[in-house]
């Protein structure tokens, strides 16, 4: 089974988040198909809700709608699972692809669960990241699947829960995914922007930015009737807003055959070659200046960590940041990372 590989991209999955009514799930993949854009219907059958007393789907009698709906329109139908009894149930229906989402991704000992029961099915299979930003659980839950004997494992990027976020419901974090791709370059990476932004508004933005970083596809949620949906009424959109969306996306290409353009990226490349050489060479000099004052502090008993001086450095060198237009995120995570390798050097000067 390779409805992914087959696919050009940008590979584009959409429905709605929840199957809600027979009529719901039918109209929906109907207006979809006739956008000409959408390459795999999705709507979730089983939903995992934070909170009791929330519409968590309608269960197993949504499987057949879905499939009904993908035979009447063609399109390949997917579906999510979170234990074995709904894989099950999903592969008496006919589903030849499913997902896990974040919040089973986090658990391994369900994604193993639903590893054992995929044995031998050939699906194919896509695996959210856990909700928590963790690289190496959605490695783990890509592993397992592979581990059982499934050769077309794919990845959802959903964003990652953020107490921080002002912008988004999920924070995208987008070098987790990237790195993802790097641990496994053969996968497709998915895009959901759905649930990264949680509100239309975004959607087309976070799209943009997927296809700009080279994604595979997207997952969009799309439903007739968005504003009284059962689940997630503010991020969906209606299929004449997400053939729009789509309409709009600029797919731009890694290569060009352009010799002008070539030599000029060329020699901006070698400048920035250059100047990432110089920023190494100090540094290194920072380090050996950090080595010193660890020799020092360590002659004259004072410790390691000094928490005003740390908190003069952030205020300083945000401040000069900002002015060289840099972001305030980038400052924060260049400044920890240096902070952290001087007291490596440091503590190591202290433990002679």
């Amino acid at each position: 089974m390779e409805v992914l590989k087959n696919i050009k991209r940008p590979i584009i999955i959409s429905g709605p988040c929840s199957a809600e009514t027979e009529d719901q799930m039918m109209q929906t993949a109907r207006d979809l198909k006739a956008t000409g854009k959408i390459n795999i219907l999705r709507a979730g059958i089983w939903k995992p809700r934070t909170r009791p007393n929330s519409f968590e789907g309608v269960g197993e009698i949504g499987l057949e709608w879905l499939i009904n709906a993908g035979i009447e329109t063609g399109l390949p139908v997917i579906t999510e699972v979170a234990n074995a009894k709904h894989v099950d149930a999903a592969l008496k229906a006919g589903f030849k692809m499913l997902w896990i989402g974040a919040r089973t991704t986090v658990n391994p000992f369900a994604v193993q669960e639903i590893a054992d029961a995929l044995k031998g099915t050939g699906i194919e299979m896509l695996v959210k990241n856990p909700i928590n930003p963790d690289l190496n659980l959605w490695i783990g839950g890509i592993e397992r699947m592979k581990n059982a004997g499934l050769e077309e494992v794919h990845a959802i990027h959903r964003g990652f829960s953020s107490v921080k976020s002002k912008t988004y419901r999920n924070e995208p974090m987008w070098e987790i995914p990237l790195a993802l791709k790097q641990e496994f370059p053969n996968i497709n990476l998915i895009c959901d922007p759905s649930h990264i932004t949680g509100r239309r508004a975004l959607l087309q933005s976070v799209s943009q930015k997927a296809m700009d970083l080279i994604y595979d596809g997207l997952m969009i949620e799309s439903h007739i009737d968005p504003d009284n949906a059962w689940s997630d009424a503010k991020q969906q959109i209606t299929p004449a807003v997400l053939n729009e969306l789509l309409g709009n996306l600029i797919l731009r290409t890694v290569n060009t055959d352009n010799l002008e353009v070539n030599q000029n990226l060329t020699e901006l490349r070698n400048s920035i070659d250059g100047i990432d050489a110089e920023l190494n060479e100090l540094i290194a000099k920072r380090m050996a200046v950090a080595t010193e004052i660890g020799n020092y502090k360590k002659e004259h008993n004072i410790t390691i960590l000094q928490p005003k001086r740390w908190e003069e450095i952030q205020k300083r060198q945000l401040k000069l940041g900002l002015e060289h237009g840099l972001s305030s995120k980038f400052i924060a995570k260049y400044l920890e990372a240096i902070h952290q390798e001087s007291i490596r050097h440091q503590t190591a000067v202290m433990n002679k």
